[in-house]
């Protein structure tokens, strides 16, 4: 009936509030995660409609040949190395088999950053944490990314792309953003990744992916500034879309007050 062109795909599920949810729900997780998407891209090979897959980065951790602060970034042909929650370990097998489709884009997403305080951006979730983890890690800043997203969709390109700004920014770099620029009273403390496994079921995917392919291949007129910039510009938009909303300077919802 519609004769698309294009499908967009950003179906997926994480769990609610978080991927922990994953590990007692493992045949749901599978049935959108892997069998749901396949199913997707699948008809749309078949009729030789370009599908494109927002998918994940979470599917990596840091490991020798890709130690934590030496810049050195998976590429596209890496193979997933990270499999401590069921989430990942399914994203994994996913793209493994989606990658064989000719018409199907996969995007590796990687924490995603929006301008608003929406419950599924990045920062909303770790702010409502009293303690969170420091590690540098590749994020996708929404508003920048989107519309290389777009164009790259248009221009036909297909196969996997690491889709996230350049560089990587530690989780107390975001959030001293955020206390610069949304919320001065806001306090945080960090405790280590040992810690933090003992209050969680599954583990949390770090890493810094490689964005050499994904810069060389960007859609003209589109401008794709480093995690730290991209990240910065975002609180400041954040700023004139939550005084708009009438949430600052003083009256963020509960959730985001600290007792």
């Amino acid at each position: 009936e519609v004769k698309p062109t294009h499908v967009l795909n950003a179906a997926g599920i994480t769990g609610r509030p978080n991927i922990d949810w994953c590990e007692d729900h493992k045949p749901e997780t599978v049935r959108t995660n892997v069998i749901g998407t396949l199913n997707c891209s699948d008809i749309c090979s078949m009729k030789n409609i370009h599908c494109t897959v927002y998918a994940t980065g979470c599917i990596f951790k840091y490991d020798d040949a890709h130690p934590l602060g030496s810049g050195i970034g998976f590429t596209e042909e890496s193979l997933p190395n990270f499999s401590d929650s069921w989430y990942s370990e399914t994203k994994g097998y996913m793209e493994q088999m989606l990658k064989e489709y000719p018409t199907s884009l996969i995007l590796r997403v990687r924490m995603p950053i929006s301008d608003d305080l929406f419950h599924r951006n990045f920062v909303t979730k770790i702010a409502k944490y009293d303690r969170i983890v420091n590690i540098p890690n590749s994020m996708t800043v929404l508003t920048e990314m989107l519309p290389a997203s777009i164009g790259m969709a248009t221009n036909g390109l297909t196969g996997v792309y690491n889709f996230t700004n350049p560089g990587v920014i530690s989780h107390n770099e975001v959030m001293d953003l955020y206390t610069k620029h949304i919320d001065p009273t806001y306090t945080y403390s960090n405790f280590t990744v040992e810690e933090q496994a003992k209050v969680i079921k599954a583990g949390r995917s770090n890493n810094e992916l490689d964005t050499t392919k994904f810069m060389r291949d960007l859609p003209e007129g589109i401008v794709i500034n480093d995690i730290k910039t991209a990240v910065d510009l975002c609180f400041q938009r954040m700023k004139v879309n939550l005084t708009t909303l009438g949430w600052l300077p003083d009256n963020l919802p509960a959730e985001f007050k600290r007792n």
